[in-house]
């Protein structure tokens, strides 16, 4: 069943899955992507400001991506985003940590220049294993609206 814009009514929530991160792929990505040294070198990283081997906030980013795309984005009528307001990267990923989303409408409306569209602001956030919260993002997607006569 595809969720369309009139499912997203300010307030719901969705909780999308969980994903675990293991010392390898904290230290591959960072390798690509983002190589500084609490990220990479888990020995150095004794010695920084985490005291420990940490995930960069681009890896923990990315996985809330995955985790929205997989269990909720690709069963909508997901027409794009034009991007996040805000972006907190709140408390240091671990090895062994498990994340999980929580995403939730803040608020919808119908497109003033495209009425066959929805524009849907959410909050996303990225909890840890423990219940704490490791990152806050604010955004805008917009969605394709029911067809008329769909009876869906």
């Amino acid at each position: 069943m595809t969720i369309y814009f009139e499912d997203f009514q300010p307030g719901h929530t969705w909780e999308l899955g969980s994903y675990t991160l293991t010392e390898e792929s904290i230290i591959e990505f960072a390798r690509q992507f983002d190589p500084q040294y609490f990220h990479t070198d888990p020995v150095k990283a004794k010695d920084s400001i985490f005291g420990g081997l940490v995930a960069s906030g681009w890896q923990i980013l990315g996985i809330y991506m995955k985790l929205i795309v997989e269990n909720l984005i690709n069963q909508t009528h997901s027409l794009g985003s034009p991007g996040m307001e805000e972006i907190r990267f709140l408390k240091p990923v671990r090895p062994g940590d498990t994340l999980s989303v929580r995403y939730t409408v803040l608020e919808s409306r119908t497109s003033a220049s495209r009425p066959n569209m929805g524009i849907a602001r959410f909050e996303g956030a990225l909890f840890n294993q423990d219940g704490e919260q490791v990152l806050s993002v604010v955004g805008t997607g917009f969605f394709g609206k029911k067809p008329e006569g769909n009876g869906q």
